[in-house]
């Protein structure tokens, strides 16, 4: 076997998918003189946000507290008496499997007091079919190319003798995000009686790819 010839290839696949899931990043804050009204307003804006996630069902997939703070704001010189407020801040992460109802659940966490909305971020689940079916392709083409090979040399291909993931011990390409950032004021908040038209958002097409690397015996080439 040390004898016979080796063909080495290397096989790419490229897909160009919808995404699956979008992450949003959620940002509620309060900022009062008195720390304990600045805890219970973050206590409330807070639970006014995930009562409006949770109310739109099985449409989102995860909703998770990421962390809170209560912060001492204090003046230019650190000294006795020299805090001038305390700011509150809860970090809300949600995942959405629902595209149709993204736009409008954007734009009305966007109209909350003190809210911050970052997103959406198009994603794939880590356990998408799509990533199987990528390395299906990489593997069928390093075959097909190596058997091309063998072709135009005479011959043809009798074993494998290695395959690996040509990303093998390197993390996968990151996808390309755009983030969009909602803000609300108080004083906007109190002006509109009505809730905001829902935003029109296009998923970002996300792309997968694998490539692999090979390396197969074959019979001896005829080369007359």
């Amino acid at each position: 076997m040390s004898d016979a010839p080796v063909i080495s290839v290397r096989g790419e696949a490229l897909l160009e998918v919808e995404p699956e899931i979008a992450r949003l990043s959620v940002q509620v804050q309060s900022q009062e003189r008195d720390r304990r009204t600045a805890l219970d307003r973050l206590v409330e804006r807070n639970q006014q946000a995930l009562d409006l996630v949770k109310s739109y069902g099985e449409a989102v997939e995860k909703l998770e507290t990421g962390g809170l703070s209560i912060t001492p704001l204090v003046k230019y010189r650190r000294r006795e008496g020299d805090i001038r407020a305390y700011q509150g801040t809860v970090w809300i992460r949600i995942v959405v499997r629902d595209f149709t109802v993204l736009g409008e659940l954007v734009t009305r966490l966007g109209d909350l007091e003190r809210t911050a909305v970052h997103g959406p971020s198009w994603e794939l689940r880590r356990d998408s079919p799509v990533h199987a079916e990528a390395a299906r392709q990489a593997a069928q083409e390093a075959v097909a190319r190596a058997r091309s090979y063998a072709d135009a040399l005479g011959c043809r291909i009798t074993g494998l003798v290695h395959l690996a993931d040509e990303n093998l011990g390197r993390g996968p390409e990151p996808f390309g995000e755009g983030p969009v950032a909602y803000a609300a004021s108080a004083r906007a908040v109190m002006a509109a009686e009505e809730e905001p038209p829902p935003l029109d958002l296009e998923p970002e097409t996300q792309t997968v790819r694998a490539a692999v690397e090979a390396r197969f015996t074959a019979t001896a080439p005829d080369l007359g």
